[in-house]
């Protein structure tokens, strides 16, 4: 099978005369994917396991961890090239034991499964480290389809947020990487700012007996991947300026500082890996204002290989007129996606005044949470922001912060803040 990628986009086009911001949401599915069984095999996994003094306590948690890792080689298919980093105040090999990457197959795998058993906690963190050597490792696949879990249970002490941030500007776009905090002791804003640089998600396994079903997902997701080095090509017209490029499902993540230059008015943004899946992205751009009855083409979106192949193509309209019943007309998607981004933010903004003691702006940003997961039908949100917050009226968003909330419940609601609920397209 043929992968197939579709671009549409969905927007209000009609502008009041004088007007400057066109926004659209772009929709690429792609389809035609082989079946799991079948998948090419030419991709590469690395696990990331924390193996750092805190994980011995309770003992457990290193257990799980182990188990984990080890649930992930099984998942591996035949064929698959992969490694296994322990991560301390330092990055080490575990397999194989030179820089590189082992083929997974009966032998390899069950040689990998017993060099984690004995893995044993002890000495610091330092993540950066850790994906600088996963970088190092996965240097040596030349396909396109890189992948790496990253699994932790602290803070990232023994580096500073520049040296952190230093790695992340340097291996950004080689490959993608989910990170995975368990426990409570792990710092959510950390392990987010890895996820987004690396394409990634994040999530808490606030139990750690669940850590072997999601090493499992996570690794047939990236088993399912089929087309990678994706980008996201925007040409605009002279004198227009992308105010911002966001994917908007089905998480939240602002894409628009990772733009890089690929010919006059035209850049491109990263996306990632492809299996057969669905994703929105926000696209706003600020034009050059015109007069009634003019018409202007305000973006190309293309999808394109790293070869520069296109994959497929949307466009972006203005048309300005007179008729107010046209230019004041609300795009749905449009709609939905400004509130389930406003909805991101304002549960961080609320969680971090939570946690400063100004109740005043916690009290006012989680309400309006509550009331935008009502109105857009995110039920899931709103049950974590039941957690959070005692719910008086959904609707208006009336709430009373909880006095005692556990602190795994907090951290879930902050992790799973930016995914967002999808919209029935083609509304108008």
């Amino acid at each position: 099978m043929v992968a197939e990628f579709a671009v549409e986009v969905f927007q209000n086009e009609y502008l009041t005369e004088g007007a400057r911001e066109v926004d659209a949401i772009v929709t690429v599915a792609a389809s035609g994917m082989p079946a799991a069984g079948v998948a090419p095999v030419d991709i590469a996994q690395v696990v990331i396991v924390d193996c750092s003094g805190s994980m011995r306590y309770p003992p457990t948690k290193l257990d799980a961890a182990k188990k984990a890792t080890a649930t992930a080689i099984d998942t591996l298919r035949d064929g698959v090239s992969f490694a296994v980093v322990e991560g301390t105040g330092s990055a080490r090999m575990v397999y194989p034991t030179h820089r590189g990457l082992a083929v997974a197959s009966p032998r390899t795998k069950t040689e990998a499964k017993r060099a984690v058993r004995v893995l044993v906690s002890d000495g610091g963190t330092a993540m950066g480290r850790w994906l600088a050597l996963a970088d190092q490792v996965l240097a040596g696949h030349e396909g396109p389809l890189k992948h790496a879990i990253l699994l932790t249970d602290g803070q990232n002490q023994h580096e500073t947020p520049a040296q952190l941030s230093r790695t992340l500007a340097s291996i950004s776009g080689r490959f993608t990487c989910d990170c995975r905090g368990v426990g409570t002791d792990w710092q959510v804003d950390e392990l987010r700012k890895i996820a987004e640089a690396m394409l990634g998600t994040v999530d808490i396994v606030a139990d750690s007996r669940g850590l072997a079903d999601d090493f499992r997902a996570m690794t047939a997701t990236a088993m399912g991947k089929a087309v990678g080095g994706v980008s996201l090509r925007l040409w605009t017209p002279e004198g227009a300026e992308v105010r911002f490029l966001k994917q908007v499902s089905p998480t939240v993540l602002d894409l628009t500082d990772r733009r890089t230059e690929a010919g006059p008015r035209t850049g491109e943004y990263p996306t990632g890996a492809w299996g057969a899946e669905s994703r929105d992205y926000h696209l706003c751009v600020r034009v050059r204002p015109a007069g009634v009855g003019d018409r202007m083409l305000a973006g190309r979106v293309s999808l394109v290989t790293p070869g520069g192949d296109v994959l497929g193509q949307g466009r972006v309209l203005a048309v300005w007129t007179a008729d107010e019943a046209l230019s004041t007309r609300i795009n749905r998607e449009v709609a939905h996606y400004t509130g389930q981004a406003e909805l991101a933010e304002v549960i961080q903004d609320g969680l971090e005044a939570r946690k400063a003691g100004d109740v005043e702006t916690a009290t006012a940003k989680l309400g309006r949470a509550v009331a935008l997961a009502t109105s857009s039908g995110n039920t899931d949100t709103a049950k974590l922001l039941a957690k959070v917050v005692e719910v008086e009226d959904p609707v208006t968003g009336t709430v009373r912060l909880r006095p005692r909330v556990a602190d795994a419940d907090e951290m879930t609601l902050d992790t799973r803040s930016t995914v967002t609920k999808r919209v029935g397209k083609g509304g108008g």
